[in-house]
């Protein structure tokens, strides 16, 4: 009957694949990369909406304001929310396949990708 070997003689752990990966100056720097777009983006975006919403509970006659024919500046602004919105989404993707994918790539071939999930191929 084989016994296991006492706690002393086993070799220490290596922490799992994304914990040293987490761990690396690579990694940081996406993740600072990432950091730098999102949040002040988010924070601008959500600024921007609670304007819109506090001018409309707050300045009625202000957001009536009759800009040409039955267009007012609450219709306009409103459909503005809806053109930044997509406005973002455009530049968070120009901005990804620049500054994100290719050190996510990297980080993917250095450390092999058989743990980590590798963007889908097209026509897949």
């Amino acid at each position: 009957m084989d016994t296991p070997p006492a706690a002393e003689t086993l070799p220490p752990e290596l922490p799992p694949d994304d914990e040293r990966i987490e761990q690396t100056e690579e990694f940081r720097g996406l993740r600072r990369a990432f950091r730098g777009f999102a949040f002040p983006v988010t924070a601008g975006f959500v600024l921007w909406y609670l304007l819109y919403a506090l001018l409309s509970v707050y300045a009625p006659s202000f957001m009536a304001t009759k800009l040409f024919g039955h267009i007012n500046l609450a219709l306009v602004l409103g459909l503005l929310q809806f053109a930044s919105t997509f406005a973002i989404a455009a530049w968070y993707a120009r901005y990804a396949d620049r500054r994100l994918d290719p050190a996510a790539a990297a980080i993917r071939a250095q450390y092999g990708s058989t743990n980590l999930v590798a963007p889908r191929e097209a026509g897949e």
